[in-house]
């Protein structure tokens, strides 16, 4: 099969990252293979009616991966910590990268490109790392070192590493994340007016996967700390107060306000961002020639009321 026509097999097509990477392939051209453990589900049969060819496979299976991936010029690798009651599974995200990395080098496949997290790598040169300030922040971002360290050492022809910064998408209303109480509850977070953070959309990490999987001599070996835009806390506000209609403030919170006005758990960990920050900048994929979509054209987009 030439490589030209050879489909590039997207892990998470379903969800937001692998979702975005599939429509930018599609719309550059590229056939698209997606790893499915149900291709009954809704969620497959949507990616399969954009035109995505579905193979079943599951990333704790490395055989089916191996079969999965045989034949592709290219597999984009995205994945995320399992939750139950007992909490995050670092452990196995860890497994199903390490597993789709040796399959995909098994089958043969000659480039690899794989999204972690702005500043997986460097988080243990952070003041306070040593001294254990920042424990909560260790499984996330070893898990997602460890795998950027076993692609490095894999040895494909051809390989990528994304490095997405804070996702545009968690100020969606719909993720009950930043603001829990809805929009006219207000900003909610233990983030300070003056954090700026390296934003990316996730349409632009499909767009960045893409240019990657097109010019992969150019990209080889690139490791792309990726953000689409990089603002404080008050400008954010400012630009989410455009959008919406509402007037927005950054909100001034300790950790037990913010957990009282519906935070979620997790969003205790974006004390690390007003401390460690992210190293993404939208120049990184500037220079490399990748559009990006600003935080105001995100808005807009996304957070204008129903009409």
């Amino acid at each position: 099969m030439s490589t030209h026509f050879a489909p590039v097999l997207v892990t998470g097509a379903t969800g937001r990252q692998g979702g975005a990477t599939a429509r930018a392939l599609l719309a550059a051209g590229i056939p698209v293979r997606a790893l499915v453990r149900d291709p009954a589900t809704d969620r497959a049969k949507a990616v399969e009616a954009w035109g995505v060819e579905l193979v079943t496979g599951d990333l704790h299976d490395r055989d089916s991966v191996i079969r999965a991936a045989e034949g592709a010029r290219a597999v984009f690798s995205v994945q995320m910590p399992g939750i139950s009651a007992a909490g995050f599974d670092f452990e196995g995200e860890v497994t199903q990268g390490v597993n789709l990395i040796e399959g995909a080098k098994a089958a043969g496949v000659p480039q690899f490109v794989h999204t972690s997290v702005s500043g997986a790598g460097q988080h243990t040169e952070t003041p306070g790392w040593a001294e254990g300030r920042w424990a909560s922040m260790e499984p996330t971002l070893s898990a997602k070192s460890a795998i950027q360290d076993r692609l490095r050492a894999a040895g494909f022809p051809h390989w990528t590493l994304l490095k997405p910064g804070f996702f545009m998408e968690n100020f969606l209303p719909s993720m009950a994340f930043l603001f829990p109480r809805g929009i006219a509850g207000g900003l909610v977070s233990v983030l300070n007016p003056e954090t700026r953070l390296s934003l990316a959309a996730v349409d632009d990490i499909g767009r960045a996967a893409t240019a990657a999987i097109t010019a992969p001599e150019r990209f080889d070996s690139v490791e792309l700390e990726l953000a689409s835009d990089y603002l404080s806390m008050t400008e954010i506000a400012e630009v989410l107060s455009r959008a919406t209609g509402t007037h927005l403030s950054a909100p001034e919170m300790t950790e037990e306000e913010a957990v009282a006005a519906g935070m979620p758990a997790m969003g205790a960990g974006h004390e690390w961002l007003n401390v460690a920050g992210q190293p993404a900048r939208p120049q990184y994929a500037r220079d490399l020639g990748i559009p990006l979509t600003s935080f105001e054209e995100w808005a807009q987009e996304h957070m204008r009321p129903a009409a």
